[in-house]
């Protein structure tokens, strides 16, 4: 007889571990960003499991002892009865090409995939809901550019790259990522964006969504140091390979602009996913980064100096009214 029940990894020492081997076994690389996981169980054996990150069903394994029973169904079932409980009407999931039909045929759709992963949304809003706001954001002539940029806060450097697309394309795209994973909202950063952008007339600021370097897409990006190699090397693959199959052919982009990294590891394998996934489809052009004083203008040095009140280094490193916005932040912060 089986059991469905949760497993709570710190509580559960002997469930964690059987979990990490049958997704071993599945050819998965275990990944602890989850909130929630179920498992079926036949006595002490791990037979079936699943995972919740926020949205987002992922780490689905089934045991080659189990393939013939209908397992996959009871797992999806109970991940998709807990977001049920907790109001959430759009999802995710990351499964294998093999598995791509069955999750088809519980409404998902496909959104991208690489040779070893699939990503598919179900629900609302949706990648449609996004492509009428890409669409009635279109501009004419080419080329076109695009950039993609957290702007947290937005700095000298971030408006550097802007400058140097805008220089050289017809009309240049900037995304802003719509995660709240930073020290700025992104109702906050994408408007801050938008007032330096306005200096070149042929730019357009857009949000991200669940899009591009989103939790969805990239949670890697997110953890920085803290992040696995080979997970963040997987998702940065998806994150580009979404942007090349869906976001480039709408708006008629056949450029991406980033910034050369030599800090951030998780930043350079985007980086060179990217290059691996545009291949000759899309230019990828690496600027090297602005410097001020013999040191790199990073955003990074920007929060620290926020939270030092070192105000003469945030005036250095952005522009006026950015600098404005940040001190009042402070000021009604404090």
């Amino acid at each position: 007889m089986t059991t469905l029940k949760r497993i709570w990894f710190d509580l559960n020492p002997q469930a964690a571990e059987a979990w990490q081997t049958l997704l071993v076994d599945a050819g998965l690389t275990p990944d602890r960003q989850v909130d929630y996981t179920v498992g079926i169980f036949e006595g002490d054996d791990l037979l079936a499991t699943g995972s919740l990150s926020g949205n987002i069903i992922k780490e689905v394994a089934i045991s080659p002892t189990a393939q013939h029973e209908n397992l996959l169904a009871q797992i999806i079932q109970a991940l998709l009865d807990r977001l049920d409980d907790e109001a959430i009407t759009h999802s995710f999931v990351y499964t294998k090409p093999s598995t791509l039909k069955f999750f088809q045929s519980l409404g998902f759709k496909q959104l991208a995939a690489t040779g070893s992963v699939v990503l598919l949304e179900r629900g609302y809003p949706n990648f449609a809901d996004y492509t009428k706001l890409l669409e009635e954001s279109r501009q004419s002539g080419k080329p076109v550019a695009a950039i993609v940029m957290n702007a947290n806060p937005v700095t000298r450097g971030h408006a550097y790259l802007i400058e140097q697309a805008a220089k050289n394309n017809a009309v240049v795209y900037v995304f802003v990522l719509s995660a709240e994973r930073s020290m700025f909202t992104a109702t906050e950063r994408l408007a801050l964006v938008k007032k330096v952008a306005a200096r070149w007339p042929n730019v357009v600021v857009l949000p991200t969504q669940d899009y591009m370097v989103s939790s969805t897409t990239f949670p890697s990006y997110f953890l920085k140091d803290r992040a696995d190699a080979a997970i963040a090397t997987a998702q940065a693959g998806l994150d580009a390979a979404l942007f090349k199959q869906r976001i480039a052919p709408i708006l008629g982009i056949t450029r991406r602009y980033v910034g050369e990294e030599p800090l951030s590891p998780v930043t350079a394998i985007y980086n060179q996913q990217l290059a691996a996934t545009f291949a000759d489809d899309i230019e990828l052009i690496v600027v090297p980064r602005l410097t001020i004083g013999g040191s790199v203008v990073s955003a990074t040095r920007v929060r620290a100096a926020i939270k030092q009140h070192d105000w003469a280094t945030v005036e250095q490193m952005v522009y006026p009214e950015v600098y404005t916005e940040i001190k009042e932040r402070s000021t009604h912060e404090n």
